[in-house]
């Protein structure tokens, strides 16, 4: 396959020559980021022709080329931009990388017209722009996309909670607190619980998305749009809403966002949260499936594999599992998001690559795997109803409804001698003639909410 990119791309491919084999190399740019770059510069193209700054000749040119990476195969992507995304510069090698690419092909393209132009990667590919607004700008676009696609997936996911909370509504189980025995619950109220949880987070990626909607695109090298004139600011946003169909806006103070990316960690922050609750509620599930006999056995959960080499009928939570990994790997790429962010001097945030690489890696992998937790367990799991009123009748939960009646004081001597005798709580009330069996369900039925 040809080569289009040129002299600066060939010289990063030698300063960073990570390990490599022929089909791939570690640390490439996620696709999503390539195919926002060039997004981004097919706005730009198109906002330099109405400003002025060539001819649209020129102009039409830079964006079929760019029309024709946007439609290209993951093999054209991979041998055009081969860069790893561990690389200094703020990027500037990926960066030049595009310019080159889009540059080559452009020119083919007026060649292939009897066009004798040559299209250079600065002087028109990256007229009145900057690594420093382009590459921030072309996260923030792929990161948009993603949001938009995970805003999507945490309303399936609570769907699953909130058909599970219908479905269980009578199932009345034990509730928890220190892992002890604490009061009774419906199964309907805690899968409730969790589609209130992710129906939040669905509400914080809403909010994030408006950090991701707002650019420094224009602003050039430190902000303050050398280079970029009017005419071709006024008009590029236009052209971005045009070719990403999302309404793009300018910061208010674009050196403020050239200089920092505290708006990037908090989309960070925001998925980072998402996961720890959604590892929290996986390993709620993997406590309530444990068992079949050893453990609560109060849901069951699909069998999806074989759980053991060696222990035969064994199965594993697997999904419920993955999600607890999904949470450690988001939370690391986290911590790499927020020391990337602190590492910004002066007029420039210059450690953006990483945070790149490390926010779409999460924003990627959580879409996935949340969409397999809701497709995988939530939706076929299924309550083991006896099981759960054996284990609250064999519990002390009991014991806070009948306190308003009985006193703190007597109930805790009724705990202590349920426990010792190993009977239920309903037996040693009813045996002590504190209550009859009819009075007993009637205090508890009455004491619930």
């Amino acid at each position: 396959m040809k080569k289009y990119y040129g002299a600066e791309t060939k010289k990063a491919i030698e300063n960073f020559p990570f390990r490599r084999d022929k089909q791939y190399r570690v640390y490439r740019f996620h696709r999503e980021f390539i195919l926002a770059l060039i997004t981004v510069k097919k706005a730009t193209a198109r906002a330099n022709v109405v400003a002025g700054s060539f001819s649209p000749l020129i102009g039409n040119a830079i964006v079929k080329a760019c029309d024709a990476i946007l439609k290209a195969d993951g093999a054209f992507l991979r041998e055009q931009f081969p860069l790893p995304a561990l690389m200094g510069g703020a990027g500037t090698s990926i960066h030049m990388n595009a310019n080159e690419v889009i540059a080559t092909m452009a020119t083919e393209i007026l060649k292939k017209a009897r066009k004798n132009i040559v299209v250079h990667p600065n002087d028109h590919v990256n007229f009145g722009q900057s690594t420093n607004d382009v590459n921030p700008s072309a996260l923030k676009v792929a990161a948009v996309h993603l949001l938009k696609k995970l805003g999507t997936t945490l309303d399936h996911l609570a769907g699953a909670f909130e058909k599970k909370a219908r479905e269980y509504k009578d199932v009345v189980k034990l509730a928890r607190t220190h892992l002890q025995d604490a009061v009774p619950i419906t199964m309907g109220e805690e899968f409730g619980a969790y589609a209130s949880l992710i129906r939040d987070h669905e509400g914080e990626v809403k909010r994030v998305m408006g950090l991701a909607s707002t650019l420094h695109l224009g602003g050039t090298a430190v902000g303050n749009a050398i280079n970029a004139s009017p005419r071709y600011r006024s008009a590029l946003y236009r052209e971005l809403k045009k070719a990403t169909g999302h309404p793009f806006r300018q910061a208010r103070n674009m050196m403020a966002h050239t200089g920092s990316m505290s708006d990037l960690v908090q989309i960070s922050q925001a998925i980072t949260a998402l996961t720890l609750d959604c590892s929290k509620i996986a390993t709620d599930i993997r406590m309530m499936s444990s068992g079949p006999r050893g453990g609560f056995g109060e849901i069951t959960l699909p069998e999806l594999q074989k759980g053991s080499s060696i222990m035969p009928g064994k199965v594993n939570p697997i999904v419920p599992e993955t999600v607890n990994v999904l949470y450690y790997i988001v939370s690391g790429n986290n911590l790499t998001v927020e020391h990337a962010a602190h590492g910004a001097n002066l007029e420039l945030a210059v450690m953006i690559p990483p945070v790149i690489d490390r926010l779409l890696q999460s924003l990627k992998i959580t879409d996935d795997v949340l969409t397999i937790f809701a497709d995988r367990c939530i939706a076929r799991l299924v309550a083991n109803k006896e099981r759960c009123r054996e284990l609250l009748e064999h519990s002390t939960a009991y014991s806070t409804f009948l306190t308003p009646k009985l006193g703190y004081e007597v109930m805790s001597v009724v705990v202590k001698e349920t426990l010792a005798s190993g009977k239920t709580l309903r037996e040693t009330v009813v045996g002590k003639k504190l209550l009859t069996n009819k009075q007993f369900n009637a205090v508890v039925k009455a004491s619930k909410p």
